[in-house]
């Protein structure tokens, strides 16, 4: 095997493992900085709950051919 051969299948070598080393430190970093849950969407309430008097707000609200209608209501705290 030739001098320069040998030269090149070393290049590769290191090369590969600097690639296999580079990624386990990315995914070893990605992981240590990832917040610790639980989550804002884990902790949501499923439904949002209506406010105090949405059903008189809405009793005029026309509906479509579909039988559906909007209505909103704009509280303020």
């Amino acid at each position: 095997m030739s001098e320069r051969r040998r030269l090149w299948r070393w290049v590769v070598v290191a090369w590969v493992t600097v690639v296999a080393v580079a990624g386990g430190a990315t995914l070893w970093l990605r992981d240590s900085a990832e917040p610790p849950g639980p989550y804002r969407w884990e902790n949501a309430s499923p439904t949002p709950s209506h406010p105090e008097g949405w059903e008189t707000a809405c009793a005029g609200a026309t509906p479509d051919e579909n039988g559906r209608s909007a209505c909103i209501v704009v509280t303020v705290p």
